[in-house]
């Protein structure tokens, strides 16, 4: 299969409306071709390519920043001599000097399929740039490695941040391309937008489901997505983020894992299958132990929990992992009612709201945790309603 990107540096007939245009570029670490040289680097090999400028989103345009909400500064290219504009720094929609610099921006981000991963917000925000600006953005789609299965509950009106960028569930299931089309319908934006398709994507091939498995090397797009089962499991586990729990940052399996040193882990997965078995199908859980060298609980012996997708269990279809998270929240409520879970610290820019409640787009999941009377039918209910609207929703905006 090929990517945007390898169809844009193979066809030049593709790339002639780019011809005498001034060229940016939006990418970051996994912004590669197949061949593995980084895209800025193969588009300033063209002779027809005039590159004016790149940006970077969160983690930067060469991923320079380890850990999470860490700002990344304006540079020059060294070896280009052109701008680098960082979006996750002293701004992150684009400045009118920034967007002054270009006449086309290609968009070249691997994204992994979660609402929550800020390059999705960044697409928004170049987008409503460039419709303001009269400027033409191409979209160099990629898989979505979490392929198009849907989860979670849709972001409610008033709760729009830097990670919810629009009223879609948790899991979207859509590529960059399909979701620059959402964004323009749902914004009602005038803008100049094309999007250069992949060729032979089949996002329910196994064993890939979305990520060509292979055929393409992985490359981290931030730096605690380090393999395709961390992208799987990722739109339950970054809820994480806003509680107490460690989600294994600072260990080599981040964002599969979860734990702290004051929980029985072995306890919370047989609360867990008490709870609701139903929600914990397609995948394999392990009680584990680790011990993180930063961030959460940093140098402690952490119990905790592994969620494994990677071996013969593993049900593309069938595995739920917003469900399965907030059922480790649950089980974890029935057993130590008082737990300090939620973490209250500004999450992504958010001063004055829990960062569970920004993570979900609204309180709801936060609520159903701790309703010691609420049972699993009855977030299921009001989500499955959400994931039927978003399904039906999403329809007409699929390219594959």
């Amino acid at each position: 299969m090929k990517f945007g990107i390898d169809r844009l540096l193979d066809d030049s007939a593709l790339r002639k409306p780019l011809a005498g245009k001034r060229v940016a570029l939006l990418a970051h670490p996994a912004s590669v071709t197949q061949d593995l040289t980084h895209t800025l680097d193969a588009l300033a090999g063209l002779p027809d390519i005039k590159l004016s400028a790149a940006f970077g989103p969160q983690h930067g345009l060469r991923g320079d920043k380890q850990d999470n909400m860490m700002e990344s500064p304006d540079f020059i290219d060294p070896v280009l001599g052109i701008p680098v504009f960082s979006l996750y720094g002293e701004v992150r929609r684009p400045t009118d000097a920034m967007m002054d610099t270009f006449d086309v921006l290609l968009v070249d981000l691997q994204d992994l399929g979660c609402r929550i991963y800020t390059f999705i917000t960044t697409l928004r925000y170049v987008l409503e740039a460039a419709a303001a600006h009269q400027k033409t953005v191409w979209i160099l789609d990629r898989p979505n490695p979490a392929g198009r299965p849907v989860e979670g509950l849709l972001l409610r009106q008033g709760w729009e941040s830097f990670v919810g960028a629009g009223p879609m569930p948790m899991r979207h299931g859509l590529t960059m391309g399909e979701l620059a089309q959402w964004f323009i319908a749902v914004l009602a934006l005038d803008v100049d937008c094309r999007v250069i398709t992949m060729e032979d994507w089949q996002p329910e091939l196994a064993p890939g489901y979305g990520w060509p498995l292979g055929e393409r090397s992985w490359i981290n797009p931030s730096p605690n997505a380090p393999n395709l089962s961390m992208t799987r499991c990722y739109a339950g586990t970054v809820m994480l983020e806003g509680t107490t729990l460690s989600e294994g940052r600072g260990t080599t399996r981040p964002l599969e894992l979860f734990g702290a040193p004051d929980i029985d882990a072995k306890a919370l997965i047989k609360t867990m299958r008490d709870i609701a078995p139903q929600w914990l199908a397609g995948c394999r859980l392990r009680e584990c132990w680790f011990e993180p060298t930063f961030h959460k609980y940093a140098g402690k012996l952490c119990a905790g929990v592994q969620i494994h997708v990677e071996d013969g269990a593993y049900d593309h279809a069938a595995f739920r992992p917003w469900r399965l998270q907030a059922l480790a929240f649950k089980a974890l409520r029935r057993q130590q009612p008082d737990y300090p879970l939620w973490r209250d610290f500004p999450y992504e820019y958010e001063l004055d709201r829990l960062a569970i409640d920004v993570i979900n787009g609204s309180p709801l999941l936060r609520e159903w945790v701790d309703d010691a009377a609420a049972i699993p039918e009855d977030l299921d209910m009001i989500t499955r309603v959400d994931e039927l609207a978003w399904e039906q929703a999403r329809l007409e905006f699929l390219l594959y």
